[in-house]
């Protein structure tokens, strides 16, 4: 214990050193990790921001372009003069798609000369010459298409805000110019988009033409800018001309950004999205100061919880050293009641077995007793015997620890030679209904068992109406085990942990455990019902609503045992005024297993005549009443109390005996281990075992399968049954001698 206490305290001083150099370690590992994480997620976030920018960008000069070409067609053909003949419905049109587009500040029909034919402005236009705007001169020698021009500020008298211009060249049929159509542009329109979809703090925007010059710009300018070709933000495009992110200063005030860019489909402008790197490094540091928020104060605490660990170990090793005490003797507590429910459960039934036997041999030793009277009395000790035998035997049900015996038979005719039996035990105010199906219903189970369990059931039901009212017994084949109103029986042992039965033991619609199904037999009742809040304790060992002395509780216990031994089951609805109906399933087997019905076993005693018998009982009244039992029918009769000295007798004078009959459970040596040490010597005197403990009548039917070749009687056991095991065992044995001479 000492050294082990020491290892507690080596361990705890290693582990306060690790509570603050493993945090620390994964504090930097996680560091790093959150770092490269918190990149990738900007990044995404720039090219989703991106991806809008650029799709806004695209669908708003594919409308500029699509209104020029409008403007265009209405215009192509038409000498200036009819122009300016139709220009107060020509500059109302144009007002109108000025006005129907934000993002436009004027719309303009231009002739060769510059001058304005048409405009969304003022009508009539003044006579002033734009020849000079790019974008005027630049359609004047070439077909271009579509231009986008630089960044311009109204020319008076026009007003308002700065523009560029997206412009398309008129010309005749014959491809001579003859003029120009123009839309102005509002840059602000984009920064105002910009400023919608940057919410977060850092964002940027730009977009400008593939010459650098910038057409608009979030956060705002006061100025115009070009970037140099020459400069990072031109080497990067012009390495990867369609998109790309990148790192860099921007041109325009010098703050580092990541940024995305991203050209315009077959338009010379790339529209860019990008965050400030200190704005993506403070959402790391905010990520990581989260981290030390909690992980600053665990870590301490930790520390703190082990130094007191460290100086508490012995104290909380004595306390739980006291505490196991505490529950080992809470589990002493808890057998000890349970062993005092059995008592006095049934204690009872067995003094009242006791007490008809002792009045049948007090009366018996009366003088000048009549042959009636005696044989009376030796009958009612016999059945009293036979109702001892089978409370043992239901206390061994329930915990399912019974050997039984299983055989096929047809459940609807074992119920009906019942029903007179039935008639009887419940009484003539009890009407009894039989359900039965015309065909076969087959299963394979101890006959014995499943009569108990339906007198368990029924009588339960007689108790349930106060002995008047309904009885329905129902027997039907079933694919499935119905659900139930209340739990089916969970398992339940006389010894350790009880498990009561709950919800979550209901089987439900349970697959069939082979292709034959079940057969439900369904007992219901008209009495008062059962509880809700007992219903989970109806199959609980030793537990009853019936008065001290009236019942021990195993009835239903053993119904249950039975069931799950068998590979069945057992469910109860219910419901209080109306009644319950209790159904136990058996696994059902098809008709060709039915076997032949066979005369029962009458036959007497069978003398011994001389034969020796090695009796082996640690048990003295139970061996002197074996032995006088052989005695009086001719056996000769040699009585040991061990197996040891039985093994002895063997080896001293083998041919003494014809047979060996001993008891499985003994001290030492079981009659398992003499069974086995005689084959394993080569002694040819037959073995037959007999106990009444159901696991060492488990053990010995195994080892009986496994071929060491010995007969088993099961305890309690007549004379006559035991004479005919002797006889025969005997009997075998001079069969194989004289085939072996």
């Amino acid at each position: 214990m000492q050294g082990a206490q020491r290892n507690s305290l080596r361990l705890l001083q290693w582990m306060m050193a690790a509570s603050l150099a493993l945090p620390i370690a994964l504090f930097a590992i996680a560091a790093s990790i959150s770092y490269t994480s918190t990149k990738d997620i900007a990044d995404r976030e720039i090219e989703r921001t991106l991806d809008v920018a650029h799709e806004h960008a695209l669908k708003v000069f594919e409308t500029i372009d699509r209104s020029l070409a409008e403007i265009n067609e209405v215009v192509r053909g038409l000498p200036d003069a009819v122009i300016r003949a139709r220009e107060p419905a020509l500059h109302r049109r144009l007002k109108r798609l000025a006005d129907s587009l934000p993002q436009l500040k004027s719309a303009w029909i231009f002739d060769a000369d510059g001058k304005s034919l048409v405009n969304s402005l003022a009508s009539p236009p003044p006579e002033q010459s734009f020849a000079d705007r790019d974008y005027f001169y630049t359609h004047v020698d070439q077909t271009i298409g579509t231009f986008i021009g630089t960044s311009l500020t109204p020319r008076q008298p026009y007003q308002g805000a700065r523009f560029f211009g997206v412009s398309r060249r008129r010309e005749t049929d014959d491809g001579r110019f003859i003029g120009v159509i123009q839309a102005s542009v509002l840059p602000e329109y984009f920064e105002s988009f910009y400023a919608r979809i940057g919410t977060d703090r850092g964002s940027f925007f730009a977009m400008g033409r593939t010459d650098g010059v910038v057409l608009a710009h979030l956060p705002r300018l006061d100025r115009d800018i070009r970037l140099d070709a020459s400069g990072p933000v031109g080497q990067s495009i012009a390495a990867h001309p369609e998109h790309g992110l990148i790192t860099v200063a921007w041109p325009s005030d010098g703050i580092e950004r990541r940024i995305g860019y991203r050209r315009i489909a077959e338009y010379p402008i790339y529209v860019s999205a990008g965050l400030e790197t200190s704005a993506i490094r403070a959402r790391w540091f905010a990520t990581m100061g989260q981290h030390l928020v909690f992980g600053i104060p665990a870590t301490a605490l930790l520390f703190l919880l082990l130094a007191l660990a460290f100086r508490r170990t012995q104290h909380l090793q004595a306390e739980a050293a006291a505490r196991r005490e505490a529950e080992e003797a809470l589990k002493h507590s808890q057998r000890l009641e349970a062993l005092g429910q059995l008592t006095g459960g049934v204690a009872h039934d067995f003094n009242n077995l006791l007490t008809v036997i002792r009045a049948s041999v007090d009366l018996l030793n009366r003088p000048q007793l009549s042959e009636e009277r005696r044989q009376r009395y030796i009958t009612a000790i016999a059945d009293a015997v036979a109702r001892a035998a089978k409370l043992t035997s239901q206390l061994l049900a329930f915990a399912r620890r019974q050997t039984l015996k299983p055989e096929v038979f047809d459940v609807g005719a074992r119920m009906q030679s019942l029903h007179d039996m039935l008639a009887t035990l419940l009484g003539p105010a009890i009407e009894i209904a039989m359900r039965l199906p015309a065909e076969p219903c087959l299963v394979n189970a101890d006959a014995s068992q499943f009569e108990t369990a339906l007198i368990n059931m029924a009588t339960n039901a007689r108790d349930a109406m106060h002995g008047k009212g309904r009885i329905v017994f129902k027997v039907e084949a079933a694919t499935t085990i119905a659900d139930t109103q209340a739990p089916v029986s969970g398992d339940h042992g006389l010894s350790g942990k009880q498990d009561l039965p709950g919800k979550q033991d209901l089987p439900g619609k349970q697959d069939l455990p082979g292709k034959h199904g079940f057969v439900g037999i369904a007992v219901s009742d008209t009495g008062i019902g059962i509880p809700a809040a007992r219903l989970e304790r109806i199959f609980e060992p030793f537990f009853t609503t019936k008065q001290v002395g009236h019942g021990t509780g195993l009835g239903l216990s053993q119904v249950f045992g039975f069931a799950r031994q068998s590979g069945g089951e057992v469910t109860v609805t219910s419901e209080v005024g109306h009644g319950s109906t209790f159904s136990l399933y058996l696994p059902r087997v098809p008709p060709h297993l039915l076997p032949q019905r066979q005369a029962p076993n009458t036959a007497p005693a069978m003398a011994g005549s001389g034969m020796s018998v090695l009796l082996v009982e640690d048990n003295i009244e139970l061996a002197n009443f074996a032995a006088d039992g052989l005695t009086e029918l001719g056996y000769s009769v040699t009585l040991v109390d061990n197996a040891t000295d039985a093994l002895a007798e063997l080896v001293m004078d083998v041919d003494r005996f014809d047979v060996v009959f001993s008891d499985v459970v003994m001290p030492d040596m079981t009659g398992l281990d003499l069974a086995q040490a005689v084959r394993e010597r080569g002694i040819g005197v037959p073995v037959v075992l007999t106990t009444g403990y159901s696991e060492a009548l488990s053990q010995a039917t195994l080892a009986q399968d496994g071929n060491l070749d010995f007969e088993l009687v099961q305890k309690p056991y007549a004379i006559d049954q035991l004479s005919r095991v002797l006889h025969r065992v005997a009997r075998l044995r001079r069969v194989r001698n004289g085939a072996a001479e």
